[in-house]
């Protein structure tokens, strides 16, 4: 079992390594700059940091196509250098999280080169989803299965065998049925355990297990081959014995829409939680926030898992972004260049965002640069490295406008990301204006509301346990009570919204009017 808590509560800030800040001077973001910031980090008031990849990668999907598990890719730096994060972290009040990809290894990854050396029917093969083709010559792959990122999901290799890859040819799936995949990744586990990692985030957590028969999908919709298959359980039942010996925990990203279904990975001998998309996907929308708030806390009570609360991370638009435009879901069906944007509409909602989400009873994520306001850019093409880009034949613009290197400082070549002539995705001419640097000691800046609220949020009692208490309220205002003294008002309408009778005003993400009244899209802390 977990020595505590924590978890329950914590707020976890996302780390994308290759673009928080770069120590050596290459253009890329490396453990160092990390370690220069964790000061940073703790004058926020985060509870843990969640790193994304940083194992030694071919880089062809973010890292997210993994060479060696136990390797820290020279771009970033070195074991060593992670072990003395993970330390340094801890020292100042931060827990480390470790993202793992059990769904597939890169191509160059020593199993999958193995694997082609040896040829069909080996035993190196058995590791992976090698299967010969359909057709007169084998020309055609052995199923209709469709890719996560458009495009083929089965590559041809010379001896005319194919392999499976949901994401890139560069990311072949492993073969979970496999005895040695299991104790393989459980091996890993253990490896960063006992390195100090207080936890580890399951990348694509409901697709490891495959249909036996790679049987044709019905149509379209059916993704019974290969999501949320029940062989899934007893791989976690197993990642949990191990957890529990470190103290450690398990995060899924999980994007199972059946709430029953979702609601079987937090059982108490499985995964400790999971991602909350559908509260990220939601729009700019009372009812729509309300019902996914009510849904979600209500399949997480049965199991007794908290609920996690996030608005953005690398692979989705900025908050910024997206509540400045008409349409605020998120969608990745609907990513498409030049869609407009109100950037000023998107600030103000998004700073009521960030009060409502962290008011919610459970776990709450931080994507780096949330706190500066930073919204989503539009990279020019001819710098897009994100494959989601290319396998859509240039439609889908990636997401790569979210992965734009931070700003630190207001001037520099890269605004104090490092030092270095460019970063290694280009940032726009006006991205000084977003920095750090500058909102430090602005107390209207996003970085002081974020501030401000995280340090509330951490020592005021009412904002622990899992009580959410629906108040009465105007259509297009979300108001509800934490605690017996707490409550949370949201206006995401247009007109001013009276507050009811309170002692304090503790927080509120824009100003009140001058009657006292909470203006459109701001949200407001009351002690009442």
């Amino acid at each position: 079992m977990v020595a505590d808590d924590w978890w329950r509560s914590a707020a976890i800030y996302q780390v994308y390594v290759r673009s928080f800040a770069d120590g050596d001077g290459d253009g890329t973001g490396d453990l160092a700059g990390v370690r220069a910031r964790l000061p940073y980090l703790a004058g926020l008031g985060v509870d843990a940091i969640w790193f994304t990849p940083w194992y030694r990668s071919p880089l062809a999907d973010g890292g997210y196509d993994v060479a060696d598990y136990r390797a820290i890719d020279p771009a970033f730096g070195t074991l060593a250098e992670a072990e003395k994060l993970i330390a340094e972290a801890r020292d100042l009040g931060i827990r480390a999280i470790v993202d793992i990809v059990p769904n597939h290894v890169s191509d160059q990854h020593p199993w999958f080169q193995a694997a082609l050396a040896a040829g069909p029917g080996s035993p190196e093969r058995e590791l992976f989803h090698f299967q010969p083709g359909r057709g007169t010559h084998g020309e055609l792959p052995p199923n209709n299965w469709p890719s996560q990122f458009s495009g083929a999901t089965w590559t041809r290799v010379p001896d005319g065998e194919w392999y499976l890859h949901l994401f890139t040819p560069e990311q072949p799936d492993l073969n979970w049925a496999h005895p040695a995949v299991r104790q393989e990744h459980e091996d890993v586990l253990r490896f960063w355990f006992e390195r100090g990692a207080a936890g580890m985030r399951v990348d694509s957590a409901a697709l490891l297990a495959k249909d036996p028969a790679l049987a044709d999908a019905a149509g379209d919709d059916d993704t019974n081959g290969y999501v949320d298959r029940d062989e899934l359980h007893d791989v976690y039942r197993s990642w949990r014995a191990v957890a529990n010996d470190y103290d450690g925990i398990l995060i899924g990203e999980l994007w199972v829409p059946d709430p029953e279904r979702f609601a079987r990975y937090l059982r108490p001998d499985e995964l400790h939680t999971a991602f909350n998309f559908d509260f990220l996907a939601r729009p700019w929308d009372a009812a729509e926030l309300r019902a996914s708030i009510d849904a979600t806390l209500a399949y997480h009570a049965p199991v007794g898992a908290p609920a996690t609360w996030v608005l953005c991370n690398h692979d989705v638009t900025r908050t910024v972004t997206r509540y400045g435009r008409a349409d605020t879901r998120f969608d990745f069906a609907t990513k498409r260049f030049g869609t407009p944007t109100d950037l000023g509409l998107g600030l103000r909602r998004a700073r009521a965002a960030a009060l409502l989400s962290l008011a919610l009873p459970g776990s709450v994520y931080l994507y780096q640069g949330e706190e500066l306001g930073l919204p989503e850019v539009e990279v020019d093409r001819a710098h897009i490295q994100d494959p989601m880009h290319a396998r859509s034949a240039g439609v889908d613009p990636g997401r790569d406008g979210c992965r734009v290197p931070l700003p630190w400082t207001a001037h520099g070549s890269t605004y104090g990301f490092g030092d270095s002539a460019g970063a290694w995705l280009p940032q726009p001419p006006d991205w000084g204006t977003y920095a750090a640097e500058r909102q430090q000691d602005d107390p209207r800046s996003m970085l002081s509301l974020y501030r401000s609220a995280l340090r509330m949020r951490a020592c005021q009692p009412g904002f622990r346990g899992d009580e959410l208490t629906w108040l009465s309220a105007p259509e297009e205002v979300l108001a509800f009570t934490r605690g017996h003294d707490l409550a949370c008002f949201v206006n995401l309408g247009t007109e001013p919204a009276r507050l009811p009778p309170h002692q304090e005003v503790l927080l509120t993400s824009d100003p009140l009017d001058g009657d006292g009244r909470l203006p459109g899209d701001t949200a407001a802390w009351l002690r009442t």
